[in-house]
């Protein structure tokens, strides 16, 4: 097989204007010999940031780029905080810019207050961090990633994507017990909601890509905002504006010694008006174009993680690959519900959730299954990850979900990772067991099962069936209320109850019924152990008539398609051919 077959080529990224592929001769649109490392939740990912940022020194870099930012996330078990972390390096000599996304309005739930803070205080130490609006109407800058650079130490040198915001909520581990600064999220996950989440690490080469990503933002001649009214807001508030010039680009890191992993480094960035980006004017949806041509070349297992999966192009980009290949099978592993719990917002997220279902199990049947996550006080994890892994061949890890907004119209960023080593390999030959979407596919699948990722099938028939036995012993445990210590749930339960009471009478009833639903469970359990494992069946949603009605109505304001008026169709780019 050959990686061709699998990457974009220059060509196909359909972007002429980036200079992401410069540093690269002849047809590769990627990079060899990286080392590629999967940090699964937020506590390790934030440790290890915290312990690489305090090692570095005078002339050093730090490029960041963020939906979130919250000052005073904390990073490590000492409750270093984010900010302290950078201005204690800019105090070293270390050169700090970031970029955040200036959300929407905060009386909407959002939080362009919070990077405005982030940026003040960095500025105040001799950095820069500023909010950045160019997005379309209902846009975001969805992209979250670090680079760290190092004077004269390429070795050194680091790239942190994936779908991990460097804010409240992400800071959980293993155990699935939450970050103790918790966001508020829908009642059915508590006041502590336990958070799944998945970041690469990655050294090589390909650190340059991702380097590259952010000076196309940052010197990008574009205002950082349009909008009168917001010009005129941080004009009042004094703040900067006006990204100061970085210093020149450094030629990108050598190879890594026994560094193996090729990785291709694809965004998605809509065309924008009045003036499009320098240096993406149409646009960029090399992300889509990168899922469609790698879903082409699957032929056994599909396993997914991702926080929404929504909308029919999404649904007929899986379900072309299952027609089209009988022997194909398909891992979702998803939230139980959205994270959102006031009517309408949930109403449009399941229907959303829905229209991609439909065409997936008409196409599928029993070759698909569907899981959400449980930790071990009962409550439900909040699937937040953003990976998808074809044949334990080619993986992808990002800020991109699989919706139509992420593959056409916020700025996304993701890495698709191969072993380099396949080129010498058959279609049919099993891949070196240390390639990094086994290894991935590996960690992810044994906290779901709970045993030991060297008691992970690697057979994908054996690994799909494990998955479903998993799921289904859990959820016959928790029919019959087998929980050994009932107390532990019961006081979440209550939690979730009490949580927020000054709300509207509606909301307080919807959080009692959760709550109560619970309890109810609780006081049924008797004294079976509870099986391994966190995976629970979960089925499409059912929903009524009137609110397909209404779900339908919202899903282009939940999630736009930046493909209007453009030449393009989203279905068509998303069909793996």
């Amino acid at each position: 097989m050959s990686l061709t077959d699998w990457f974009l080529s220059p060509q196909e990224r359909e972007n002429p204007h980036t200079a992401i592929d410069a540093v690269r001769e002849g047809e590769r649109a990627w990079s060899d010999g990286n080392h590629v490392r999967p940090l699964v939740h937020g506590a390790p990912y934030f440790a290890e940031l915290a312990e690489r940022i305090t090692a570095m020194s005078e002339g050093d870099r730090v490029y960041f780029v963020d939906w979130r930012g919250d000052p005073d996330q904390w990073l490590t078990d000492d409750k270093d905080t984010l900010v302290d972390l950078l201005v204690d390096a800019l105090g070293r000599g270390v050169d700090v810019r970031g970029l955040l996304w200036r959300s929407h309005w905060r009386k909407l739930g959002f939080h362009s207050e919070r990077a405005f803070v982030l940026g003040q205080k960095i500025e105040e130490a001799g950095g820069q961090c500023l909010r950045d609006m160019r997005v379309r109407t209902a846009g975001s800058h969805h992209q979250k990633f670090v680079v760290l650079r190092h004077r004269g130490e390429q070795s050194r040198d680091i790239a942190f994507v994936g779908g991990i915001d460097l804010c409240h909520s992400r800071r959980d581990d293993d155990q699935h017990l939450g970050d103790e600064q918790a966001l508020k999220v829908a009642a059915e996950y508590g006041p502590r909601p336990a958070w799944h989440d998945v970041q690469v690490a990655i050294q090589g080469p390909a650190v340059h890509d991702v380097e590259t990503t952010f000076r196309e933002r940052w010197e990008d001649s574009t205002p950082l905002t349009l909008n009168p009214g917001r010009r005129l807001t941080s004009w009042l508030q004094a703040e900067d504006q006006d990204p100061k010039p970085l210093g020149e680009q450094w030629p990108p890191p050598e190879p890594v010694a026994d560094g193996h992993e090729a990785v291709q480094v694809v965004r998605t960035y809509p065309p924008i008006l009045p003036k499009g980006y320098d240096f993406a004017p149409d646009g960029e949806r090399s992300i889509v174009h990168g899922n469609a041509k790698a879903m082409a070349n699957a032929r056994h297992l599909v396993y997914v993680e991702d926080q929404y999966l929504w909308g029919r192009e999404v649904g007929e980009h899986f379900a072309t690959a299952l027609r089209d290949t009988p022997g194909l099978r398909l891992v979702l592993v998803l939230p139980e519900v959205p994270d959102v719990d006031a009517v309408p917002g949930r109403t449009a997220e399941l229907n959303a959730r829905l229209l991609a279902l439909e065409p997936i199990l008409a196409a599928g049947g029993d070759r698909v299954a569907v899981f959400s996550l449980t930790n071990e006080l009962g409550l439900p994890v909040y699937v937040h990850s953003k990976i998808c892994i074809i044949d334990d061949r080619w993986a992808s890890v990002g800020s991109d979900n699989f919706n139509r907004r992420s593959w056409s119209s916020d700025s996304e960023i993701a890495c698709a990772v191969m072993d380099q080593r396949l080129d010498d390999l058959g279609p049919e030959d099993a891949a070196p067991a240390d390639a990094f979407p086994l290894r991935l596919r590996r960690a992810l699948c044994a906290e779901h099962l709970g045993v030991d990722e060297e008691d992970v099938p690697d057979d994908p028939d054996e690994l799909f069936e494990a998955l479903l036995a998993c799921a289904d012993d859990l959820d016959a445990w928790f029919a019959a209320g087998a929980d050994e210590a009932p107390g532990r749930l019961r006081r979440a339960a209550a939690r979730a109850r009490n949580r927020r009471r000054h709300l509207p009478a509606t909301r307080r009833r919807h959080r009692q019924r959760v709550a109560d639903a619970a309890s109810a469970g609780m006081e049924r359990a008797g004294t079976a152990s509870r099986p391994p494992g966190r995976l629970r069946r979960l089925g499409p949603p059912e929903l009524s008539r009137a609110e397909r009605l209404i779900g339908d109505a919202l899903y282009g304001i939940i999630d736009p398609d930046g493909t209007i008026t453009q030449d393009d169709d989203l279905e068509d780019l998303a069909r793996p051919d």
